[in-house]
């Protein structure tokens, strides 16, 4: 299972984009609540979550994702489950995925200590001692997949198509979309 953490104030292109590409994969993707089933984004969208933080196992999970957006992101800073989660996580070599600001999480996590990522820009001073690749939209490194911003989205959610069902299959979704990028 694929899952994508949502705390309130989570930027919603950056959840959804994946979630749908990596859905049209064929890919088990839920979308999980923090604390609630409706958790509203950055932008006052609001989406029902398939499941809440508590019921989710790690070791039933195949990747991490984290999207970005401040309120969302220092809702899962703030979350000791979400932390115990993605180092749980991060612990038995589970892809980790983060865009945008969420990248600031596993630094400060030291997940992303002398690993190559990307950030939103402006918010490299966060990013510890990750060899930050600025204006990169995508990067990876290990079991780690980092990306910019929400511009990156469709690119993002392309890789973690790549990286979780083969090129193939990215290839595949990549034309059903259109994306010409």
């Amino acid at each position: 299972m694929v899952i994508i953490l949502l705390g309130t104030g989570f930027e919603e292109s950056e959840a959804l984009v994946p979630a749908d590409l990596l859905r049209r994969s064929g890919a088990d993707v839920r979308l999980v609540g923090l604390d609630s089933l409706q958790v509203t984004g950055g932008h006052g969208i609001t989406v029902t979550a398939d499941l809440l933080l508590s019921q989710v196992r790690v070791d039933e999970t195949e990747m991490v994702i984290l999207p970005g957006g401040l309120g969302g992101v220092n809702a899962i800073q703030n979350s000791l489950t979400a932390q115990g989660l993605i180092q749980g996580a991060y612990d038995r070599g589970i892809w980790l995925a983060a865009i945008c600001a969420a990248p600031t999480i596993l630094a400060g996590m030291g997940l992303l200590d002398r690993r190559s990522a990307v950030c939103y820009p402006g918010m490299e001073d966060e990013m510890g001692s990750a060899v930050v690749c600025k204006g990169t939209p995508v990067v990876e490194d290990g079991h780690i997949i980092t990306a910019e911003a929400a511009g990156s989205a469709f690119a993002f959610g392309l890789k973690l198509v790549e990286v979780l069902r083969g090129t193939d299959a990215a290839g595949e979704v990549r034309h059903a979309v259109h994306y010409h990028f």
